[in-house]
């Protein structure tokens, strides 16, 4: 079974984000923000990040780009509502640092489950 961490500031979304992938078979662990969402992965690995984007500690962007310098092989989705962009500007930048899959929200449970698949076979 696939671990797969979830990272962001929505406590509401966060929450049921991790019902919907759990129900769906896989063992999640989530993060408020950024950094906690790193010291969760350097404690413990997962196959599988995925993180919002638009977080007030450490933003989704400078998250990817540190777990990339010192996790060149994680996996992430990126995932964003906009903010002062629209949300195509911010997973275009997501993409170019790494993020394999960017999906924007609200997110459609049937696209996040096609990538999460993907990015794990």
């Amino acid at each position: 079974m696939a671990d797969i961490l979830i990272i962001d500031d929505d406590d509401q979304f966060r929450v049921m984000l991790r019902k919907l992938i759990e129900r769906n078979g896989y063992e999640v662990i989530d993060a408020s923000g950024g950094q906690e969402g790193i010291k969760l992965y350097r404690e413990n690995p997962t196959d599988l990040i995925i993180t919002d984007l638009i977080m007030p500690d450490k933003d989704g962007i400078e998250t990817i780009q540190e777990l990339k310098q010192n996790f060149p092989d994680v996996k992430i989705i990126a995932i964003s509502g906009g903010g002062r962009l629209d949300p195509q500007g911010y997973l275009y930048l997501a993409k170019m640092l790494g993020a394999q899959r960017t999906l924007t929200k609200p997110i459609e449970l049937p696209e996040l489950l096609k990538a999460i698949e993907e990015l794990l076979k």
